[in-house]
C-alpha cells in the first residue's frame, strides 16, 4: 500500500495526521468528508483509490471482503464497502494510547 509511505515520507514538513471520516463513490469521488479541509485533498483521494482496489482485488479473488482495518504506525484506517463504494474512518494513535482510551483522573 504505497499510499501510506505518502503519508509518512520523509518531507521535512510536520504535518498532522488525517482524522474523521471520508465517503467515497464507486468512481473513488469523495462525497463527504468530516476530515479538516487544512489535510490535502489529493491525500484523501489517494487513500481511497487504495481502499477502493483493495476491495475490487477481493472482489476478483472470490473473496468475501466488507471490511478493512489497518494499523500503521500512529494511524488506524478502518473502511467498509458500501454499494461498490466505501466509508473510511482514520484516526490517529495519541501520545498515550490509541485514540479510544481515555485517561482516568483520581
Amino acid at each position: 500500500m504505497g499510499f501510506l509511505s505518502k503519508i509518512f515520507s520523509s518531507q521535512p514538513a510536520v504535518r498532522s495526521l488525517p482524522s474523521g471520516s471520508v465517503t467515497v463513490s464507486r468512481k473513488g469521488d469523495i462525497l463527504t468528508s468530516t476530515v479538516s479541509s487544512s489535510y490535502p485533498k489529493p491525500m484523501l483521494e489517494e487513500i481511497a483509490k487504495e481502499v477502493l482496489r483493495e476491495f475490487q482485488d477481493a472482489r476478483e479473488a472470490q473473496l468475501s471482503l466488507s471490511e478493512i482495518s489497518l494499523h500503521f504506525g500512529s494511524l488506524r484506517i478502518t473502511a467498509r464497502e458500501i454499494q461498490g463504494g466505501a466509508v473510511i474512518f482514520l484516526k490517529p494513535r495519541n501520545a498515550m494510547g490509541t485514540g479510544s482510551q481515555v485517561a482516568k483522573r483520581e
